[in-house]
């Protein structure tokens, strides 16, 4: 059981961010990662649709004898869970209730903004997981559309992506917000741009909380690979290998070399 892969999915390439703090915790573990390109963005599908591609996702990974999932995608997270967690037997980790759970503790005058896509924001999913912890807790949603393009575009400095940032976050910082979570999974790459425009802002990075969220429960089942062991990663795509390759090495900054394109 110790030495079977961890499992993260996400729609896109996003996902990576959660991958590469997962590495870096956990060196030892090997990790497969899927990304389902072909139908990349899942926030502007239904949710039957949504539901629909995170299962069928989740099922490939775990004919690959999986013995933990994470759902390294925000749309995904907030609709489909609870329905993955209550269909397989292995711990399934999303990335919204670690992050959650880390603005509550780091806030100091109970107000958060949560930034992300327009799904995640309009699907208050964040809001929720945030209230369920502390009521009392003044919570701002912000849709930062255009980050993920300047993401993928390799924009993450300069005098654009500080320009965009000021127009967006403008908004929330009216609101004397203390802490923001980065509610999307491509926002990490924009951190020095996010803070430079936030100053003192506390930022929480979804991608860092899932992943020690990934240590816990492994820690909690006694299913850790031993220290040392030298550790695999498998990419797998529904599309292009090479636009995946080309913007994922940007994510991880290191070679991507094992990678397969599959159908679901």
């Amino acid at each position: 059981m110790n030495n079977r892969p961890i499992g993260i999915f996400d729609s896109g390439v996003g996902g990576l961010t959660v991958l590469k703090e997962v590495a870096e915790l956990l060196p030892a573990e090997n990790i497969l990662y899927l990304g389902d390109t072909a139908r990349v963005p899942y926030g502007v599908r239904s949710p039957e649709t949504v539901i629909r591609y995170s299962f069928e996702c989740a099922e490939f990974l775990l004919r690959q004898n999986i013995k933990l999932l994470v759902v390294a995608c925000n749309t995904v997270s907030a609709i489909s869970l609870h329905k993955i967690r209550e269909a397989v037997s292995i711990p399934v980790i999303g990335v919204i209730e670690p992050g959650a759970a880390a603005a509550v503790n780091a806030t100091k005058n109970k107000r958060i903004g949560i930034i992300g896509t327009e799904a995640t924001i309009k699907s208050s999913s964040y809001v929720k997981a945030i209230k369920a912890l502390d009521k009392d807790v003044e919570v701002s949603g912000l849709p930062c559309p255009l980050f993920v393009p300047l993401v993928e575009e390799g924009w993450t400095e300069g005098t654009i992506a500080r320009l965009i940032a000021e127009r967006y976050l403008k908004d929330i910082m009216d609101r004397e917000v203390d802490t923001i979570v980065l509610g999307c999974t491509h926002y990490p790459l924009l951190k020095g741009v996010i803070q430079g425009v936030m100053n003192d802002v506390r930022l929480v990075d979804s991608a860092i909380e899932t992943a020690k969220a990934v240590k816990n429960a492994l820690s909690e089942k006694r299913m850790n690979r031993e220290a040392g062991a030298a550790s695999e990663r498998k990419f797998y795509v529904t599309d292009s290998t090479e636009k995946f390759v080309s913007v994922g090495e940007r994510f991880l900054q290191q070679k991507i070399k094992d990678i397969e394109k599959i159908e679901l």
